[in-house]
């Protein structure tokens, strides 16, 4: 039986097998690989609110999934309260398997073609003029889902004149035609996660490649000069500060707009352990150092996601870019 905190309502989530990428599965998600507690700073308030019921009756409502519940977000009750949400297209089950993350692992099933359609009436009934869209990989897919990924971004335009889109999808194994299909739809802001540095990348993200997403960036800025891109780096897997350093040169130099950082969450004991707890002060050290190397906005912090705050993060961004530079409306 689902509790009233329960994010994954349906059990659609299947757990896999420890994977060995760190010290082994803990027993205990709040406690880390060294022993060491959850620090306070990581502490959140249990999602609730009338505005939370309702938009968590809404997404049921039109049997959609927001990866604020797939992914178990810590920010879920703050951002839903704040009428902010991020629909997961494409279905709740992927076809790749990363350490940290808990949306499930599973064949997919058939492509929802209504599902562009019911984002969409989801995005005009909760008044949204921001909306991020992310979705699971679709490798079973010949073009990896791209042809859906843009229907819902001109679907969310249709619905909302004037809104704007961020989406944040796979990388299509480094399709050029596939990540143009996207672009061609005119999102706002495109993001693909690099999430962590190269020494980890193969064990973490084992079907993705350190610098397939690099490229996947810089892909977008070639096909739409001006393209305003966004990528997420996830610290406490085992990467030391000089490696989180290294990679953010890597997107500065790929040409990367918006950076997040956040704190790595083991979601269950099957999920890559805690390496340690980052300090806030760390965060903002890699934030200053960040918009030295050139990223217009670095939002980061313990409890900082890809998608937290969205558009305020590209409104910061537009802010601190140069008028001039092509891309920015």
């Amino acid at each position: 039986m689902a509790t009233p905190h329960d994010h994954n309502p349906s059990k659609r989530r299947l757990h896999l097998p420890p994977t060995p990428v760190g010290a082994g599965p803990s027993t205990d998600t709040g406690v880390n690989a060294r022993g060491e507690r959850k620090p306070p700073w990581l502490k959140v308030r249990l999602a609730s609110g009338p505005t939370y019921a309702e938009l968590k009756g809404l997404m049921r409502g039109l049997s959609l999934h927001t990866v604020c519940e797939e992914a178990a977000c810590p920010n879920i009750g703050e951002c839903w309260e704040e009428r902010e949400a991020t629909f997961l297209i494409l279905g709740s089950r992927c076809t790749r398997r990363c350490g940290f993350c808990d949306v499930m692992t599973a064949r997919p099933d058939p492509v929802d073609e209504d599902e562009p359609r019911r984002i969409a009436d989801a995005v005009a009934t909760m008044g949204l003029r921001y909306v991020v869209l992310t979705g699971v990989a679709r490798d079973d897919l010949p073009d990896g889902g791209a042809r859906v990924w843009a229907t819902a971004i001109r679907a969310c335009k249709d619905a909302v004149p004037g809104i704007g889109v961020e989406v944040l999808p796979s990388d299509f194994k480094g399709g050029e035609r596939d990540i143009a299909t996207v672009l061609d739809a005119e999102p706002k802001v495109f993001a693909h996660n690099l999430e962590t540095v190269p020494r980890l990348h193969e064990r973490i993200r084992p079907a993705f490649g350190y610098e397939r997403s690099l490229e996947v960036l810089r892909l977008a800025k070639r096909h739409v000069p001006g393209q305003v891109t966004k990528s997420n780096l996830i610290l406490g897997m085992g990467e030391t500060p000089q490696e989180v350093a290294a990679a953010m040169q890597d997107l500065a130099d790929a040409g990367v707009d918006i950076l997040t950082m956040g704190q790595y969450l083991q979601p269950t004991r099957f999920h890559l352990p805690v390496d340690r707890w980052v300090h806030p002060d760390e965060f903002a050290a890699h934030a200053a150092a960040g918009e030295a190397m050139g990223i217009a906005h670095v939002e980061a912090g313990p409890l900082v996601r890809s998608s937290y705050h969205a558009g305020r993060q590209f409104r910061r961004a537009e802010a601190a870019r140069p008028r001039s530079a092509a891309g920015w409306t």
